[in-house]
């Protein structure tokens, strides 16, 4: 027979205690004696007590839970983000349920609405690169749950958002390819309609006319970040007659794709042709040819600022906490060059 699960009832009847100086010690409240928050504590580990989501919920308006929603757990960006978001979450006692939309807009909108029935207290989320439509974040406000985007975020002013300034990351990538010498650098782009792909393609062209090179427009090429699309993406790089010296893609995933396709051409990779990425994959430190170098965009301390900024709305005011005032977190980029290059 399945044992049954503890209740605060068993704990107080142990103690000869009040129901409610049992929930009160459990949550350390200061009108109770800190011998008697040591008792409580100490039978309840004994018996194996967990609190009950629902009973909390109904007593508190709380369920100690926050949702996360990324497009795939399995990429390291989203791994340390991850990391970042449990870190601080557990610091303050709060769990976190996941969930991957695996980049669609879809599955992303079941997890919304999955995860506003779990009764989570607030959702952190990194959009899938092909929504636009926020509906399903907007409808959220009705149930009091707080949103805060990272990195893919919406291209709306009322929300909360955590980004880093991946223009400013351009500017540095394109620099330090011009200091080489290129002057026929190309860019593998991402989906047009992120947000974070036309803060890329701006500051690629805003770097090109600062340093006085021409833009070409041959030079930008796009990849839905699929290998095929990275693939097809270089091999249009490659069939130019004065083709890029040059490449800077879009992240880490699309570089090495592209990286790839070249090697396939017999493209001598950081010879022929020289690579830059976004995010700055760990792995990189044990390939022999990464590329030159890499924007770190700080995905730990993206994740970790989004469940700060959370947890600072959760708690304000109810019934305030989906309203504003929206703020909009913004860390800046460093271009990491892998030490043999530098």
């Amino acid at each position: 027979m399945k044992k049954r699960a503890p209740n605060l009832k068993e704990i107080a009847k142990m103690l000869n205690l009040s129901v409610s100086t049992v929930s009160r010690a459990l949550h350390d409240s200061k009108n109770i004696s800190p011998a008697t928050i040591n008792r409580v504590k100490e039978v309840a580990a004994e018996l194996e007590y967990e609190p009950n989501q629902t009973a909390m919920f109904l007593q508190s308006g709380k369920t100690l839970t926050l949702g996360v929603i990324l497009p795939h757990l399995s990429e390291n960006f989203f791994s340390e983000a991850i990391s970042g978001i449990e870190d601080f979450a557990s610091e303050n006692n709060y769990n976190v349920l996941m969930g991957q939309s695996h980049d669609d807009m879809e599955r992303e909108k079941k997890i919304v609405g999955a995860m506003k029935n779990h009764r989570i207290d607030g959702l952190i989320a990194s959009i899938a690169k092909n929504t636009k439509d926020f509906s399903h974040f907007e409808a959220l406000k009705k149930y009091d749950i707080p949103v805060v985007f990272f990195d893919c975020v919406p291209e709306i002013q009322d929300v909360h958002t955590v980004t880093c300034k991946v223009e400013v990351g351009m500017n540095e990538a394109v620099e330090f390819l011009a200091k080489k010498g290129h002057t026929r650098i190309a860019f593998i782009s991402g989906p047009k309609d992120l947000l974070a792909n036309r803060e890329r393609m701006a500051g690629y062209q805003s770097s090109l006319k600062l340093l006085n090179i021409a833009y070409n427009p041959e030079f930008v090429v796009h990849s839905d970040l699929s290998r095929e699309s990275s693939h097809y993406a270089m091999q249009n790089l490659l069939t130019l007659k004065d083709g890029p010296t040059a490449v800077i893609a879009f992240n880490d995933y699309v570089a090495l794709d592209a990286m790839q396709y070249a090697r396939k051409m017999n493209v001598r990779i950081n010879q022929d042709i020289s690579f830059v990425s976004f995010a700055n994959l760990p792995v990189y430190n044990y390939m022999e040819n990464p590329p030159l170098a890499s924007v770190e965009q700080f995905p730990y301390r993206q994740g970790q600022r989004a469940t700060e900024l959370l947890l600072e709305i959760l708690g304000g005011t109810k019934g305030n906490r989906a309203q504003g005032p929206f703020k909009k977190i913004i860390l800046e980029p460093r271009l990491s060059i892998h030490t043999r290059f530098s």
